[in-house]
């Protein structure tokens, strides 16, 4: 493109750009796109604004930052070598200069840069940025230039300090400027005028060269620093403040924009040590995933009647988090973990009562209904793009209250990107290889570098990272530290078992998991989302222990489970005995209260006996066979029910036993006849009483039946998961894509066609809309009809908003003109009345 053809504005660059190139534009940047421009000088505009600008900054890497930078400090506009100059200096660093055409070819797709390698120019916007200033210093460390920093100084001053710096003085401050601005950039001529500098000058410039280029003096100056005033190599820029100007500032750098120039993006490293046999990982994986299942179930088990209250701000109390910590055998961070996770995945939720509690929602009993894997996908697909971030609970938010577990304030935008591409960077390694940590933080501020003094950011950044691997590991995507083969899946990445079957080819890329987020890989439609968990569901059903129908008795009243149980046996024997231990094989002690337990739910002593005998490996002890006749012998023995409160029996013995008892002073007993105490305690609390005495008494209802007391599943009405919070537009899909570019080409051309030009009393002017009166818009439709020709008209919808659309009038009746849109791509009908005028195209348009 020659200087004559050069676009003159960002307008006209993106007018000159094909469709795949505009794609490719509001793909990078989508916020561009919400609403749809509606033509080109809009999308330019938009392109241009302080917001827009910021969010494209933010989603360059490391080097194209650092390009951009460069750009800003440049001349405006500058050329390829000069912009080339800065980033890879005087010595032509090849690695800088192999990257360098990839990091300006990104900042030009994303509408940064725009104008020909001769005249490179950074949007006006990234330059305000990028630029430095006193308040502002830039990244670059580098200050203003001559001519920045002469701006308010005296023409006399000017002339002195291009006689010491040993130039001929000039009769202009422009061209005095200028020369010494030649000299600073003159490689040669700046090493002979420092060679005649004293030391001390050059330890002064040494200190400033790297930034920041700022420095204070005195009054009066010390002898070195007075040298460097003289002669400009320390400009000031206010009362006992210079600056390093940046031609100096260069000439030291030998040319570097920057001190340490990225042109490529940090390994992920990874150690022999820290790598295992593939078939490893995904079994350490596997059993991972299914304590991540069971876990799940025990949380909202012991929440089956209800959970804990909600708290007045929203949230799990300090307390209750606890008690599931305890209950769960985990720490607290842990233990918010999994409740979180059941919340994204809408498994759990208040319930909206009065006294609002949390409970599992209807979809907790069809999730319990999917086959194990299908429901680890479930929780691994709902953690994956969750903004919600259970490493925030326990700390403060910006009005130094205590975040809590299931309250406000713990969506963070950006943590499913940074989970999705930390698990990237695992996907790179070889198979069952752990990452570095400090190695994977590295890449990923490499990746999303952050600019300004923003640490607090990037402290969460990197935080979020490091919950991301910890995670990754508690929910089985990952075992001992690398990805699984159902994890890369997930992600969409092909492991060596796909392309040992067949199923995928070498350089072959599955989908990456998407819902609301774009990914590094770019978006993906739900079939492929679908797919890519229906492969990971298929890798991790093999690996998982296949639920057992038995259990092993022992003399000690206990019983081991040597794996998962069947949901009927589990939940039976759930209620029969009393979880001791977990891990592997689980520990069931049945006692006393247990087999109790049982009782009340209905069972009878035989059907205990029946169940023992046909679910255990080994015979029934002798003991625990008594254990439960024993308890069986003395329920019900006892009966209770409500006067206030009475028990009943037909051994009046037992009844003098109780009452002689202390520990039933408590409950206010006294004789009503000699088979019945009456109480002044509610029959719970009498219930609990005498059973806390050792007896075994059973409630009845009015009529003398015995209560049969079965826990009472609560569940919230339906509720859906928590949406994330977006981190700006999701990105378009091609067919939104298509139709966008499509209107902003149609939109363009209906105002950049060149018209013919209006009789002066109608004329319009400052783009104001054509206006014709009535007859002369109906008689100019009417010819236009006839002939085929297209034309320009101003129209207002019924809403009042006005455009300029260009159209092929087909027919006009009734007060209608039935026309072909350019701006629309279709047939539209208008009424004539809302036409505010209507004008001829220019002859040598189509």
């Amino acid at each position: 493109m020659s200087t004559e053809t050069a676009p003159r504005s960002l307008a006209e660059a993106l007018r000159a750009r094909d469709d795949a190139s505009l794609s490719a534009l509001l793909r990078s940047r989508p916020d561009l796109i919400t609403p749809v421009p509606t033509d080109l000088t809009q999308l330019a505009t938009r392109a241009g604004t302080r917001a827009s600008v910021v969010r494209a900054l933010e989603r360059l890497d490391r080097f194209a930052l650092q390009t951009a930078e460069a750009l800003a400090m440049a001349s405006d506009p500058a050329t390829y070598d000069e912009l080339l100059g800065l980033m890879a200096g005087d010595d032509a660093d090849p690695a800088v200069t192999a990257a360098f055409p990839r990091a300006l070819g990104t900042l030009r797709e994303q509408a940064l840069v725009w104008g020909p390698d001769d005249r490179l120019r950074l949007v006006r916007t990234a330059r305000e940025l990028l630029a430095p200033s006193a308040q502002h210093p830039s990244a670059t460390g580098l200050g203003p230039t001559v001519a920045e920093a002469t701006a308010g100084m005296s023409p006399g001053r000017i002339q002195e300090i291009v006689a010491a710096a040993g130039l001929p003085t000039t009769h202009d401050s422009v061209s005095a400027v200028a020369a010494l601005g030649g000299l600073f950039t003159d490689r040669t001529r700046m090493a002979a005028l420092l060679d005649d500098a004293p030391v001390e000058s050059l330890d002064v410039l040494s200190r400033l060269v790297w930034g920041p280029p700022y420095g204070q003096v005195t009054a009066e100056p010390a002898r070195h620093l007075r040298w460097l005033i003289d002669r400009g190599l320390l400009l000031p820029t206010a009362p006992g403040t210079v600056v390093l100007p940046r031609e100096v500032a260069l000439h030291l750098r030998a040319g570097h924009a920057h001190r340490a120039t990225e042109p490529v993006a940090p390994p992920i490293e990874h150690a022999p040590a820290r790598t295992h046999r593939p078939q490893v990982v995904d079994s350490a994986a596997a059993g991972q995933a299914y304590t991540a299942l069971a876990t799940i179930e025990e949380l909202l088990k012991d929440w089956h009647e209800g959970g804990p209250a909600v708290l007045r701000a929203g949230g799990l109390s300090v307390r209750d988090l606890k008690r599931t910590a305890v209950a769960l055998d985990v720490a607290e961070p842990v233990a918010a973990f999994w409740v979180e996770l059941a919340y994204a995945a809408g498994l759990l939720a208040s319930d909206g009562e009065a006294d609002e509690r949390y409970a599992a929602t209807p979809a907790y009993d069809e999730w319990l209904e999917l086959p194990a894997a299908e429901r680890w996908v479930r929780l691994a697909s709902a953690w994956l793009a969750a903004t919600r971030t259970a490493g925030l609970v326990g700390g403060r938010d910006a009005k130094d209250r205590t975040l809590s577990a299931l309250g406000p304030g713990l969506d963070r935008s950006a943590a499913p990107e940074v989970r999705l591409r930390v698990l990237t960077f695992l996907a790179t390694l070889p198979e069952g290889a752990s990452p570095a940590e400090d190695s994977v933080l590295a890449r990923l501020h490499w990746e999303r570098p952050l600019r300004g003094p923003q640490d607090a950011t990037d402290d969460l950044r990197s935080r979020l990272a490091r919950w991301a691997l910890s995670e990754a590991e508690l929910l089985g995507i990952s075992g001992r530290g690398a990805l699984s083969s159902q994890g890369r899946a997930l992600l969409g990445f092909p492991s060596a078992s796909d392309r040992d079957a067949g199923s995928v080819g070498p350089g072959d890329k599955l989908p990456v998991h998407k819902r609301h987020h774009p990914l590094p890989e770019g978006p993906h439609s739900p079939a492929e989302q679908a797919a890519a968990a229906a492969r990971a569901a298929r890798l991790l059903a093999p690996l998982l222990p296949e639920p057992l129908d038995h259990v092993l008795l022992q003399a000690d009243l206990t019983a081991v489970a040597p794996g998962p149980l069947e949901r009927p046996l589990a939940d039976t024997l759930g209620v029969l005995a009393d979880v001791e231990s977990k891990g592997g094989a689980t520990v069931y002690r049945f006692t006393p209260g247990s087999v109790r337990r049982a009782l009340d739910a209905g069972r009878s002593a035989s059907d205990l006996h029946a169940f023992l005998a046909a679910h255990s490996r080994t015979p029934v002890p002798q003991p625990l066979a008594y254990l439960i006749d024993d308890v069986a012998r003395r329920h019900g023995h006892l009966r209770i029910g409500a006067a206030s409160a009475y028990v009943r029996c037909d051994d009046d013995a037992l009844l003098n036993e109780i009452l002689v008892d202390k520990r039933s002073a408590g409950l206010r007993l006294r004789r009503l006849a000699p088979t019945v105490l009456a109480a002044q305690a509610d029959p719970a609390t009498l219930l609990e009483g005498l059973r806390s005495m050792g007896f075994a008494p059973a409630a009845e209802s009015a009529e003398g039946d015995v209560l049969i007391t079965r826990a009472h599943a609560h569940r919230t009405p339906p509720r859906s998961a928590p949406e994330p919070v977006p981190d700006g537009p999701p990105v378009p899909d091609a067919t939104l894509l298509g139709a966008a570019i499509r209107a902003v080409r149609a939109g363009d051309l209906a105002s950049t066609t060149p018209r013919k030009p209006a009789p002066a009393t109608d004329r319009p002017g400052n783009g104001d809309l054509p206006r014709t009166s009535s007859a002369e818009t109906l008689a100019t439709m009417q010819a236009a009809v006839l002939t085929g020709e297209s034309l320009w008209i101003g129209y207002v919808n019924a809403e009042g908003s006005a455009s300029q659309r260009v159209i092929a009038p087909i027919r006009v009746e009734g007060g209608f003109v039935t026309a072909y849109d350019h701006t629309a791509d279709e047939v539209r009908t208008y009424p004539l009345h809302r036409v505010t005028g209507v004008s001829e195209l220019a002859d040598d348009q189509p």
